[in-house]
C-alpha cells in the first residue's frame, strides 16, 4: 500500500494509457482505470489494477469511482485520435474529445480532485510557421482532432481559474514504440502511426508501406517528425503528476517530444536495418495538411519536470515496436 495520491487513468486500456498505468504503478502510485473498451483492451490493464468499464461521461460511475477510491488525480487519455476520421466525422471527435472531457472535468470538480493531466497534441498548432515548435506559438488547428483537444485545454484553463484544481496539458508529438518488457504496446487495428505500420509490414501483416509526399522541404523530400518512445512519454506523465502535487497553485502546458526528428525514409531505413529486410515502399502524393516538418521545442518540459528521455534512439524505438508486433502475431495464432 502507498500513501501517494490515488490516480484515476481514463483510457487506461489503450496504447498510451496502458503504458502510463505501468509507469504510475512502478512509481508507487495506486492506480484505477476507467475505459469503455471501444478501442482499448481489457488484457492491457494489469490484473491487480481496479478496472471499471464505463464511459467518462457516465457521471454516476465516475463519481462513484472517485469516492470509493479516494481519487486525488486524474490522468485523462480517453478519446479518439485518428486525424482523417476527425475530418470525415467531426461530431464524433467533438463528442468524444470535448463534450465527454467536459463531463469528466465536472466530475473531477464535484469529487474534489485536485490534479488533472490531459493528453493533448501537437495538432493544436496546425501548420506551424517555424520549427521547432514552442508552446507560445499560435494554436490554429487545421482539423477537428486538433481543435477538439484545444477546446479541452481551454476548459481546463478556465476550470483551474475557478476551482482548486491544477492541470498539465502535454502536447504529444509522434508517439511510437512499446514497453521494452513486452507488457503492452500499440494493438489497435487500422492504426495510422508510421512505425506501427512499418512494423506490421516487416512482420508480414502488410505488403508494403505508403510514403505520402517526396517533395517536402526536407533533406530527402519526405516529411520529418519528432518520434517519442511511448515509455518515455509515460514517464513524463509521472513526472507531471509529481510536479502538480508539489506545485498546487500552478498549471503547465508543455510539448512532449525529443526536439529532433527523422524523415519517413529514415524511419523506414531503420526498420530495414533492424530487420535486415527491405520494406516495399509505395511513393504517393502528399496528404492534405501535412507540414514539411513537425519538431518539438522541448526546453519547457525539460526545465520544469524531473524528466530526462531515456529511449531516444530510433533503432531502439523500432526494435521495441517490432518485438510487440511479433507478440501480437503469436497471440493471434
Amino acid at each position: 500500500m502507498t500513501d501517494k495520491t490515488p490516480v484515476l487513468v481514463t483510457g487506461g486500456a489503450g496504447y498510451i494509457g496502458s503504458h502510463a498505468v505501468l509507469a504510475l504503478r512502478d512509481a508507487g502510485y495506486r492506480v484505477v482505470v476507467i475505459d469503455n473498451l471501444v478501442t482499448g483492451f481489457r488484457w492491457a490493464v494489469p490484473g491487480d489494477v481496479p478496472f471499471i468499464e464505463a464511459s467518462i461521461d457516465d457521471i454516476e460511475a465516475v463519481g462513484e469511482t472517485i469516492r470509493d477510491h479516494e481519487i486525488g488525480a486524474i490522468v485523462h487519455f480517453a478519446g479518439s485520435v485518428v486525424v482523417p476520421e476527425s475530418v470525415s466525422d467531426p461530431l464524433k471527435y467533438y463528442l468524444n474529445n470535448t463534450v465527454r472531457s467536459r463531463s469528466l472535468i465536472e466530475s473531477a470538480v464535484n469529487g474534489g480532485v485536485r490534479h488533472f493531466i490531459f493528453s493533448s497534441t501537437a495538432a493544436t498548432y496546425g501548420i506551424p510557421e517555424h520549427i521547432p515548435v514552442h508552446e507560445e506559438m499560435p494554436t490554429v488547428p487545421i482539423n477537428p482532432y486538433g481543435m477538439s483537444k484545444l477546446m479541452t485545454e481551454a476548459m481546463l484553463r478556465d476550470t483551474a481559474a475557478a476551482h482548486p484544481l491544477n492541470y498539465c496539458a502535454l502536447r504529444y508529438f509522434n508517439v511510437a514504440g512499446a514497453d521494452s518488457q513486452g507488457r503492452t504496446g500499440q494493438s489497435t487495428a487500422g492504426a495510422t502511426h508510421l512505425i506501427k505500420i512499418a512494423a506490421e509490414a516487416a512482420t508480414g501483416k502488410r505488403a508494403s508501406v505508403s510514403v505520402f509526399g517526396t517533395d517536402y522541404d526536407t533533406p530527402d523530400g519526405t516529411g520529418v517528425r519528432d518520434y517519442i518512445h511511448v515509455s518515455d512519454l509515460a514517464d513524463a506523465h509521472v513526472a507531471a503528476l509529481d510536479w502538480l502535487i508539489a506545485h498546487p497553485q500552478e498549471c503547465l502546458t508543455a510539448n512532449a517530444g525529443y526536439g529532433s526528428g527523422f524523415s519517413v525514409n529514415q524511419v523506414l531505413d531503420a526498420v530495414d536495418r533492424v530487420t535486415n529486410l527491405k520494406l516495399e515502399r509505395n511513393y504517393e502524393g502528399r496528404r492534405a495538411g501535412d507540414p514539411d516538418a513537425l519538431i518539438a521545442d522541448n526546453s519547457r518540459i525539460l526545465a520544469t519536470l524531473d524528466w530526462t528521455p531515456q529511449r531516444a534512439d530510433l533503432d531502439g524505438i523500432v526494435k521495441d515496436a517490432l518485438a510487440w508486433e511479433r507478440t501480437l502475431a503469436e497471440r493471434s495464432l
